[in-house]
């Protein structure tokens, strides 16, 4: 079995039409969730690229891998999904974004050539790169050997940085070239023509690895779109195709702003929250953002009809998310960041075509599954063994291949959050250690553990907007103290003995010893 693991960045689950948009068209997501299982109830461990990415990579918690920050890189030690494929004889490779920080001190400790395979993989989370493209490119960190700036030139795009030049930049009313960063400019077409855009190029490269494959090839495919993250700039047509009235209202109360939590305040103070919170600004982004969808569906429409080409659909495993969601003026904010259902509740579509999943075909779960559940879930649908000694997510096969509801299965998700890089620390004063919480949401209630401010809690099902904040009521003083053990519970079973495999742990004891060793303790 091949798998296709694709990933958008910045994708709000609600914003397909499988998931119930209302005026948004995704007819290959679509078709990928009518052949497979659509998970209503997915969260990711952190509503932060690298954090997030990081957990899906490695199958394990922010507070077990480490990484707290883009910047992050993996601690040495850590196995990827790559590892574990590799391991089984199959490469693994990213087309896109892999969010990867190289591990440098890591790399001259184990002597690791800077050209070797692993090198690149450490650089990568895991991956091994096919094309590399992570969608941000100002003129201070724009890399010399970028693929995409040489492909751009190639075909008549020039300057020294053609990414910003034409992909970030547009023409105005009167034809003038203004920049993408600038969120007034969303309403203008990107420069750069549909077909050599970000969405376009990347899709090229995944259908050219597709179609280098030989047909006994075993393959592992990342491919990883940078889009609709910001900056929210499309090509034509897709800069027109939706307008202000397919807006949909913000989720947002006013109650939210009095007394509201500091840590919630002080994101709500970002210049971006603030921008988010006017309707000027979201009737001239969300249309954008939602045109940035309909032409992502479209390429991964081409990339499926790749695979059929090549009559390798009906043995690749496909699985479809995002790494996040995006507030987009929702609770009066905007970016990612906390803890809210827009930010870290993510589309998931498993797309198995195994006959072992005809049963589940075109269903919708309700079950709680995390980004961390997708390692074990794709090693084992590749034939591997996965390390439970180490991951801390479980095997999704069970809900999609038998015949079983999600009874038994994890009643709660836990996120993360960690500001400690980002604008909001330096409002509330705080060390970066102090810059961290965790989420645990459970059918009834969301209890958010803030360090070194209060908590907060919301009673779902009685205000499922999150308007609420029961933090430091004293009515919910029951409540609160509940879901903070069952906090703690879930960090105490955190897995820090990696290194031994589980089955291991049974073989020891004073038999073995006695036995193997001939060491003989207390005897008379």
């Amino acid at each position: 079995m091949n798998i296709l693991f694709i990933m958008c960045d910045q994708l709000r689950a609600d914003y397909l039409s499988c998931y119930g948009h209302p005026f948004l068209k995704t007819p290959h997501i679509d078709e990928l969730a009518r052949g497979g299982v659509r998970f209503e109830r997915a969260y990711c461990q952190d509503p932060l690229c690298g954090p997030s990415r990081a957990s899906f990579y490695t199958g394990r918690y922010v507070s077990s891998h480490g990484v707290m920050a883009n910047a992050d890189p993996l601690k040495a030690s850590e196995w990827t999904l790559g590892d574990y494929l590799r391991e089984i004889g199959m490469q693994a490779v990213v087309v896109g974004k892999s969010e990867g920080r190289f591990n440098a001190r890591a790399a001259a400790r184990m002597n690791l050539s800077e050209s070797s395979e692993q090198a690149f993989a450490l650089r990568n989370n895991g991956f091994v790169p096919y094309e590399l493209f992570a969608g941000l490119y100002p003129d201070p960190i724009l890399p010399e050997d970028l693929g995409y700036s040489d492909y751009l030139r190639k075909h008549g795009f020039g300057g020294e940085n053609p990414w910003e030049t034409w992909a970030n930049s547009a023409l105005d009313d009167q034809g003038r070239v203004v920049s993408g960063w600038q969120m007034r400019n969303a309403r203008f077409a990107a420069r750069v023509p549909e077909q050599h855009s970000e969405t376009a190029f990347i899709t090229d490269r995944a259908i050219e690895f597709i179609n280098s494959r030989g047909p006994t090839e075993r393959w592992c495919m990342h491919l990883s779109y940078i889009k609709p993250h910001w900056p929210y700039l499309a090509p034509a047509p897709y800069h027109e195709i939706y307008n202000a009235h397919h807006v949909i209202d913000p989720i947002r109360n006013p109650s939210e702003r009095i007394n509201a939590h500091p840590v919630f305040n002080a994101f709500m103070a970002q210049d971006y929250s603030e921008n988010f919170s006017r309707d000027e600004v979201r009737q001239t982004v969300i249309p954008i953002y939602m045109g940035l969808i309909a032409q992502l569906d479209h390429h991964i429409g081409r990339v499926i009809h790749a695979l059929e080409a090549r009559n390798l659909r009906q043995n690749t495993l496909i699985v479809f998310t995002s790494d996040h969601g995006d507030y987009l003026g929702d609770h009066w904010l905007g970016e990612k960041d906390l803890y809210h259902e827009s930010a870290i509740r993510i589309p998931l579509i498993v797309n198995d075509p195994s006959s072992s999943a005809d049963h589940s075909r075109g269903t919708a779960s309700d079950a709680f599954v995390e980004s961390v559940d997708l390692v074990p879930t794709l090693v084992e649908s590749a034939g591997g063994e996965p390390s439970w000694e180490r991951l801390e997510g479980r095997s999704l096969l069970p809900l999609i291949h038998q015949s079983r509801d999600d009874t038994g299965w994890r009643d709660y998700v836990v996120s993360e959050i960690d500001y400690g890089d980002r604008g909001p620390r330096s409002l509330l004063d705080v060390h970066p250690y102090q810059c961290h919480a965790w989420v645990i949401r459970t059918d009834h209630w969301k209890y958010v553990l803030h360090e070194p401010f209060r908590p907060q809690l919301f009673n779902l099902k009685d205000d499922p907007g999150e308007f609420i904040d029961l933090g430091d009521d004293p009515a919910y003083e029951k409540e609160r103290a509940q879901l903070h053990e069952r906090l703690f519970a879930w960090q105490r079973r955190l897995k820090t003995r990696t290194e031994v495999p589980t089955h291991e742990l049974y073989r020891r004891g004073p038999e073995r010893d006695e036995k193997e060793f001939g060491i003989m303790i207390g005897h008379w």
